[in-house]
């Protein structure tokens, strides 16, 4: 129509609310701390380190008994030997990585855990060693653990339901150390595998890349090269219950083709 006139749209800054600068919102403003309670915070936390602090540095958590779990008497007494100097450390103190870097240098143990007891006790937890096999290296025997970890000297002709392994003189042995794999520690952690085997191994030896485990009974069990041992295990375990008359070894060094003869291809025993 001729005498109207158009509505115009609403300019943009029409729509657009201006918020108050530089306050906070009455809502908001509430739940803000007070400086007074920022104050009163900030000194609680003083307080707390101040008393964390005083206590590091007190008799108050002094570490005066040692308890030691999960292993034998013999294990146990060789593990609080070790740590007998940490005897008066604050327990707030203590130096968690160096303690079970300590204790896991003793011979026997293979792993441990510990925990503060306050105010007083130090409380720890190992799991020992297995042992797996006696290692002869000429006239001196040694207890080989599982992994191939040599354990502690032993007399001669004692532990006889172990394995034995042996080594050339000139093979280093020492308590806490682990054998080279070519020289007892590659035997040693396959003997680990067969801890459940049916029959008692005499001997275990690696000869020229070859694994051989020579029985009680003078069968001489052969694995070829030290891998798949725990399948190799199970066919020999199968193998020994079919044996021929006469049979002196199995060969399993290929697990789907077992073999048994009366003449060994390899040089078992040590």
């Amino acid at each position: 129509m001729a005498g109207k006139r158009r509505a115009q749209p609403p300019h943009a800054g029409a729509a657009v609310a201006t918020l108050p600068r530089g306050r906070a919102s009455p809502a908001l403003a509430r739940f803000a701390p007070s400086r007074r309670s920022l104050l009163v915070g900030l000194g609680l936390i003083v307080l707390a380190v101040g008393a964390y602090a005083a206590a590091r540095e007190s008799s108050a958590f002094s570490v005066g008994r040692i308890e030691v779990e999960g292993a034998p008497a013999a294990v146990r007494t060789q593990v609080r030997r070790a740590v007998a100097p940490l005897v008066g450390t604050n327990l707030l103190a203590l130096d968690g990585a160096a303690l079970v870097r300590r204790i896991e240098t003793v011979p026997t143990v293979r792993s441990a855990t510990y925990d503060r007891a306050f105010p007083h006790t130090l409380r720890i937890r190992v799991v020992p060693e297995v042992p797996v096999a006696v290692l002869h290296r000429g006239k001196e025997t040694w207890l080989v653990s599982a992994r191939g970890r040599v354990l502690f000297r032993i007399p001669n002709l004692t532990l006889g339901a172990l394995a034995r392994i042996w080594v050339p003189r000139a093979t280093a042995v020492d308590a806490g150390a682990f054998l080279p794999p070519a020289a007892g520690g590659i035997a040693a952690r396959t003997l680990a595998l067969a801890l459940r085997f049916p029959a008692r191994i005499a001997t275990a030896s690696l000869a020229h890349g070859l694994l051989v485990f020579r029985l009680r009974s003078g069968l001489a069990l052969e694995l070829g090269e030290p891998t798949d041992v725990r399948l190799k295990l199970a066919v020999a375990r199968r193998a020994l219950a079919a044996l021929p008359p006469g049979a002196v070894y199995v060969d399993v060094s290929v697990p789907g083709r077992p073999v048994a003869g009366t003449n060994s291809k390899l040089s078992a025993g040590g």
